[in-house]
């Protein structure tokens, strides 16, 4: 029996994690690949309180993943297959086994978004790549693209022409969704080039990406871009497939939660990009984590006034 099972092992998860063990409670983070979540794909991360200068998305969640170690909290390198968050013991299933908890904080997090387009899902691992971080190595020097117009997109534009890529940034619209500080370096960068109000309709190649099937949002027009490889960078969908009539979702997929991050259900949290909120950042997730770690504190102890308010 342990007292909160936490499910997700990226900002949110691991801060929920340090709370709970802080406060003298056992707690088990469920991770299917590597903590640290999309924060620990990130190129740069340059707004995160206490590093005056940009600190790369890898050593932060490394210095958060070390200090939880401190704290003693475990980290279960296991994927989460089914869940009973019915009455006071929940169950969570796994591929090796059942855990038993008195409390569960959901921070499943999101994945990114997919083109849904012919030759995406064949060719992915083939040259189509969700993440610049991870791959970007392998296309060192080459011609590659990459679709979006958020933060995302054009991070990982800047991150692939730091390896001397020749970019092709394709954005639906007319102008950039990213911050404008991101947009500048980008918009000032030899080697990145714009390919506005622009959508890709396919992605060609027999055993690896060749080409991009391209149209013109404004006239219709097509054409055709050959690159090695492709980053596709178009937003996030929640990670919510274990939760359908679980917990209440919204239309869009998100865990609905109250001011202290409950759900509908007694004694079940949810933190994170898999939360109905109106900013994902990474301090975010912190904060979201804090809190439901707090709050699940507080349901194991009957009473939020029994608490300490220390920092």
């Amino acid at each position: 029996m342990t007292d909160v099972l936490i499910i997700g092992g990226g900002m949110a998860g691991l801060t929920a994690g340090m709370y709970v063990r802080r406060a003298g409670f056992s707690a088990v983070v469920f991770e299917k690949m590597f903590a640290g979540g999309q924060a620990a794909t990130t190129y740069e991360v340059e707004n995160y309180p206490g590093f005056p200068e940009p600190v790369a998305g890898p050593e932060l969640m490394g210095r958060v993943l070390e200090q939880t170690q401190r704290f003693g909290l475990e980290i279960n390198y296991d994927e989460v297959t089914g869940m009973d968050l019915t009455g006071p013991v929940k169950k969570i299933e796994t591929t090796k086994g059942t855990w038993e908890g008195r409390a569960v904080i959901i921070a499943t997090g999101a994945r990114p978004r997919k083109l849904a387009v012919d030759g995406e899902e064949r060719l992915t691992g083939q040259g189509v790549s969700y993440c610049a971080t991870c791959d970007g190595a392998f296309f060192k020097g080459k011609k590659v693209a990459v679709v979006g117009g958020g933060n995302t997109a054009v991070e990982d534009a800047l991150y692939l022409s730091n390896l001397g890529c020749d970019v092709h940034l394709i954005h639906r619209r007319d102008q950039l969704r990213a911050i404008q500080s991101l947009g500048d370096r980008a918009k000032e960068d030899d080697q990145i080039t714009f390919h506005w109000n622009t959508i890709v309709t396919a992605i060609n190649g027999e055993q690896k990406v060749a080409r991009l099937q391209l149209e013109d949002t404004v006239t219709g027009d097509t054409s055709a871009l050959d690159v090695e490889g492709v980053f596709i960078g178009i937003g996030i969908e929640p990670a919510n497939e274990l939760l359908h009539e679980k917990v209440t979702l919204t239309e869009y997929g998100q865990v609905l939660t109250d001011f202290d991050l409950a759900t509908d259900v007694v004694g079940v949290y949810a933190a994170g990009d898999i939360r109905y909120k109106s900013i994902r950042q990474i301090v975010a997730s912190a904060a979201d984590g804090a809190i439901a770690g707090t709050s699940a504190i507080r349901y194991l102890m009957e009473g939020p006034c029994q608490i300490p308010q220390d920092n």
